[in-house]
C-alpha cells in the first residue's frame, strides 16, 4: 500500500497552489478542427466547445492535486480493483494519460517488474509533483512526460496499454489526443477508460464530468478503436476497454 506524500511533498503542493494558480495555458500545436463546435450559451461547467454532441468539461487544474490523493478515494473508486481488472503483464509498457499526481501511475508500476509507466500530463505543475513523488518513493520505472493539449508526446508503437482515469471528458482536443495515443499503441495495444457513469443521475458528480458508454464508444470508434468490453465492477465508474487492430 502506498503512503501519502510526506511533509516535503505537501509543501511542494502548497507552494504550487499559491504561486501558479494563474499559470498560462499550453497552446495547441494544431488549428481548431471542423469536428468541433463552439457555442456562446453553454453549461457553466464546460468550455463551450462541443465534440460529437458532447460539451467538453472544464479541466480540474493542479490546484486540485490534494483531491486526487484523498484518503476516501480507495473506498469511492476501488483503484486496486480497477488495476487488477487491467490484466497487466510484468513486461507491459503503460501510458497513464492525464496522470495528475501519479495516483494510478505509481500503483501500476508495482506490477511492472520488467515494464514501465509513462505518466503523461499537460500541466508542468503536475509533472513537477510527479518527479518529486518519484524521487521520494524511490520508483525508477515511472517516466513523467509533459504532453500538449493535442498530443501525448509518446513514442510511436511503444505502449501496450493506455489508461485514462476520469480525464478524457476534459481533453480540449479529444480527437487529436486520441489519434496520438493510437499512434503510440503497439499492434494489438489497448486503451482503458475509467469514467463516472453518465447513465446514473444518482452518482454525485457534475454532469459534464460523467460519460455514458454510448458516447465513449462513439468517440473511440471515430479514431479507429474497437470496443472490447465494459466492466461495471467499480462502485461508480465504467471501465471500458478498446483495442487497436494489428493491421
Amino acid at each position: 500500500m502506498l503512503k501519502f506524500p510526506r511533509f516535503k511533498t505537501l509543501i511542494l503542493l502548497i507552494t504550487l497552489l499559491l504561486t501558479t494558480a494563474c499559470s498560462v495555458p499550453i497552446a495547441p500545436s494544431v488549428n481548431s478542427s471542423t469536428v468541433y463546435e463552439t457555442r456562446e450559451v453553454h453549461n457553466p461547467d464546460g468550455i463551450g466547445k462541443f465534440y460529437m454532441g458532447r460539451e467538453i468539461a472544464q479541466v480540474m487544474g493542479h490546484q486540485g492535486a490534494g483531491w486526487l490523493e484523498r484518503s476516501s478515494r480507495e473506498v469511492e473508486e476501488k483503484p486496486a480493483v480497477a488495476i487488477a481488472a487491467l490484466n497487466l503483464q510484468p513486461t507491459d509498457v503503460v501510458a497513464d494519460i492525464g496522470a495528475g499526481t501519479g495516483y494510478f501511475s505509481f500503483r501500476i508500476s508495482d506490477r511492472l517488474s520488467q515494464g514501465k509507466v509513462f505518466a503523461v500530463d499537460v500541466q508542468p505543475e503536475m509533472i513537477e509533483i510527479l518527479n518529486s513523488l518519484k524521487q521520494e518513493k524511490g520508483i525508477t520505472n515511472v517516466e513523467p512526460i509533459l504532453g500538449r493539449v493535442d498530443n501525448p508526446n509518446l513514442p510511436d508503437n511503444s505502449v501496450d496499454l493506455a489508461i485514462i482515469v476520469d480525464a478524457y471528458h476534459e481533453f480540449e482536443y479529444p480527437r487529436e489526443m486520441m489519434q496520438g495515443i493510437v499512434k503510440a499503441l503497439k499492434p494489438n495495444g489497448r486503451v482503458a477508460l475509467l469514467e463516472y457513469r453518465g447513465e446514473n443521475p444518482l452518482i454525485p458528480i457534475k454532469g459534464l464530468h460523467k460519460m455514458t458508454q454510448r458516447q465513449v464508444r462513439k468517440e473511440m470508434q471515430a479514431v479507429g478503436l474497437t470496443w472490447q468490453q465494459t466492466q461495471d465492477s467499480l462502485p461508480q465508474q465504467h471501465l471500458m476497454t478498446f483495442g487497436k487492430s494489428a493491421d
